[in-house]
């Protein structure tokens, strides 16, 4: 069967009432971005509740799903066959080409779907649905009907327009399109969990922008180098990231020789947090986004996470937070990241880690032992501020 057209379903973009148009908009032109990777030409239009992609010319079918099923704020993905033609007898001769073309004569049980969007089209969805399964089992031996449990259902729509029928519903992403719901910086590190984390808020519409925390020479290129090819992942679905990549170096070392050790990895990350926040306030981003799940290591426990926000203004998104780690691996699997995760790259948070850190730290001790940093870390946070590395990360 070879298709030209999709019908592409939406799920909570429509209860959005007069705003909906703005997120139809939005997720048409996410679905033009995804699909300037594939070969071909396409043509994205919407009507009455419905978005379409049309194939013009030739194009790769199998890239076309995949590019399709990253957007998020698709629900599903129909390859259809299209026509202007809504006499019933054209309707019929087209649900049976298409059931004798996509079965190829296997045996199958079959119901047929129909909703008219056009309610002046003539009879009911209920016996327009009845009269095309009696012609299929007449022109089609191999069918047999199942209106509970259907191995094929075939889905007709009848519109102003014209009709689409398709029996295919490929799953999507679901969602919200990217754009719609603001901007975030997300702390990307080389581990399993951060571009989860991205990932997840990504999916809910938001604009995600990163950080990294790098250590050289304690942390390789090549480390460095990971966490580039996961934000390529996370691109994938949120669109093209602005990676921000921060020389973390001298303030870990001064760190390392100011403050006790066993609050080293506390201190280090509320460093890392106000640094965030400051990139988030130059580049727009209303939030940051963390990875980090409770009890995971001892600074995810809740009183860590306590100390933690309390250098911050910004809401911290933790969208991980109740998860446990095979979860998240399930998750990471899904969308790509797993196996560069898992490469053996070790990126600062690691090599810096004290032997027996504080699980249970208290805000106004940490702030005690910050004051020892008080001659040189100023001026070594705007330093690394002004040195930090740029790059637009693409997808691949």
């Amino acid at each position: 069967m070879e298709y030209k057209s999709f019908l592409i379903k939406y799920g909570e973009i429509g209860v959005k009432g007069k705003n909906r148009y703005k997120f139809e908009d939005a997720l048409i032109k996410q679905i033009r971005i995804a699909l300037r990777k594939v070969d071909g030409t396409f043509a994205v239009e919407k009507q009455h509740g419905r978005i379409y992609v049309e194939a013009e010319g030739q194009y790769d079918y199998e890239d076309t799903i995949e590019a399709l099923k990253r957007v998020f704020g698709i629900v599903a993905i129909c390859p259809e066959i299209r026509s202007e033609d809504r006499s019933f007898d054209a309707i019929r001769e087209q649900c049976v080409s298409f059931m004798r073309e996509s079965t190829g004569g296997e045996k199958k049980t079959f119901k047929v779907f129909t909703r008219r969007i056009d309610k002046t089209y003539p009879g009911t969805s209920e016996t327009i649905s009845a009269d095309l399964g009696a012609a299929l089992l007449d022109a089609c031996p191999n069918l047999t009907v199942n209106v509970r449990e259907p191995e094929v259902s075939l889905h007709v729509e009848i519109r102003n327009e014209g009709v689409s029928i398709y029996s295919l519903s490929i799953p999507g992403p679901g969602g919200m399109p990217v754009g719609t719901n603001g901007r975030a910086l997300l702390l990307l590190s080389g581990g399993i969990d951060s571009p989860v984390a991205g990932y997840m808020i990504a999916k809910r519409g938001v604009l995600v922008e990163a950080v990294y925390f790098h250590a050289p020479p304690y942390t390789s290129e090549r480390a460095k180098q990971k966490v580039v090819d996961l934000a390529k992942i996370l691109a994938r679905y949120a669109g093209p990231v602005n990676l921000h990549i921060i020389d973390f170096t001298d303030i870990q070392l001064y760190i390392y020789e100011q403050c006790p050790h066993e609050e080293l990895t506390i201190i280090m990350r509320r460093y890392m947090m106000r640094i965030a926040e400051r990139i988030a306030g130059h580049t727009g981003s209303q939030a940051l986004i963390t990875g980090e799940s409770v009890g995971q290591v001892a600074s995810q426990t809740v009183e860590s996470l306590v100390c933690t926000n309390e250098v911050c203004t910004l809401p911290v998104f933790r969208p991980l937070i109740g998860m446990d780690k095979q979860e998240i691996i399930e998750r990471a699997e899904q969308i790509g990241s797993y196996e560069t995760s898992i490469e053996p790259y070790e990126d600062c948070c690691t090599i810096f880690v004290a032997k027996h850190p504080v699980t249970k730290p208290e805000p106004k001790r940490i702030r005690k032992s910050e004051e020892k940093l008080s001659e040189k870390i100023d001026a070594l946070v705007d330093t690394a501020l002004e040195t930090q590395e740029r790059v637009l990360v693409e997808p691949d």
